[in-house]
């Protein structure tokens, strides 16, 4: 088995616990807010520790920071945090399952992006990705308890489902930015570093929004340490996987594998959050999977 196979599983296993367990904090009566800022807090300093250890274990040097590995890692880092917030947000609307579909629309929208901002036409392959997965975000959106006119799917949860996925989608492109900035040091090297720089920058920016906005939430982070520390954990060690699956293999494959994470929610769904899942919601899901897949297998 290729090393590049267990890596993507494991990053996707990693990312899937971390919304499991900030799904949890939201349980426990942190805000949005608080729960995203522990997924950074406790990041910082182990990706600082690892970074340590590298340098150490292998003599290397720091990369040389300079203004546009500034720029995209500011980018990438405020809109992760913005699209970590609204997907914690999301968990207030519609069961776990669903809101990590909604989530992954990102693959999508990145190729319209990129066809709007860059000129990079879609073929016929991408436009039928584009279409499936309108229809599974379409059946997505329509909201259990139904409604009447646009509002039955046009909704809240939509609305903040794929502004999530968007927000990814230039997080990704700013981290892959900034990483590429650093020059041509060892991929591991840049990567943790990328990482370390990152996460600081967003514990930092988390923090002073949190004392500035709601007083009394960093107390409540620490009081759940345990968890916490665990959120912090799993989001270091599954980004770090995603930059090093990337790295040994074609990141349309480490996407499609990728989409093994909706596998793992549906599971986390179902035994551990006791939640239900419609026939709607079950086709919705495959079409956004479908679509995924049709993307990055066979858009050129």
């Amino acid at each position: 088995m290729e090393l590049w196979i267990p890596i993507t599983i494991a990053a996707a296993f990693s990312q899937n616990l971390r919304f499991m367990l900030q799904k949890h904090l939201k349980a426990t009566g942190l805000s949005t807010g608080g729960a995203t800022f522990a997924r950074f807090v406790f990041a910082a300093p182990l990706a600082a520790v690892l970074l340590a250890v590298l340098t150490r274990a292998n003599g290397w040097e720091l990369p040389q920071v300079n203004g546009r590995f500034l720029t995209f890692a500011a980018m990438g880092g405020v809109a992760q945090i913005l699209a970590t917030m609204l997907v914690v947000a999301l968990f207030s609307e519609r069961n776990f399952a669903v809101g990590i579909t909604f989530k992954k629309t990102e693959t999508i929208q990145t190729a319209l992006v990129g066809a709007i901002l860059l000129g990079e036409g879609i073929s016929g392959y991408g436009l039928l990705a584009v279409v499936i997965g309108l229809v599974g975000v379409i059946l997505l959106s329509d909201p259990p308890e139904g409604g009447d006119g646009w509002r039955r799917f046009f909704n809240r949860a939509a609305g903040i489902g794929l502004a999530s996925g968007a927000l990814f989608g230039v997080s990704a492109i700013g981290y892959r930015g900034a990483s590429l900035a650093l020059g041509d040091g060892h991929f591991l090297m840049r990567s943790v570093f990328t990482l370390m720089c990152v996460t600081v920058f967003q514990s930092v920016i988390m923090a002073v929004w949190l004392r500035l906005r709601e007083a009394g939430e960093i107390a409540k982070v620490v009081r759940h340490w345990r968890v916490t520390f665990l959120v912090g954990l799993t989001g270091m060690i599954g980004s770090l996987g995603w930059f090093t699956a990337f790295t040994l293999q074609n990141a349309a494959y480490v996407k499609a594998l990728g989409q093994v994470e909706l596998i793992f929610s549906f599971c986390a769904s179902y035994f551990i959050f006791k939640e239900t899942t419609t026939r709607r919601e079950v086709l919705g899901i495959a079409l956004v999977i479908l679509s995924i897949l049709v993307l990055v297998l066979f858009l050129k």
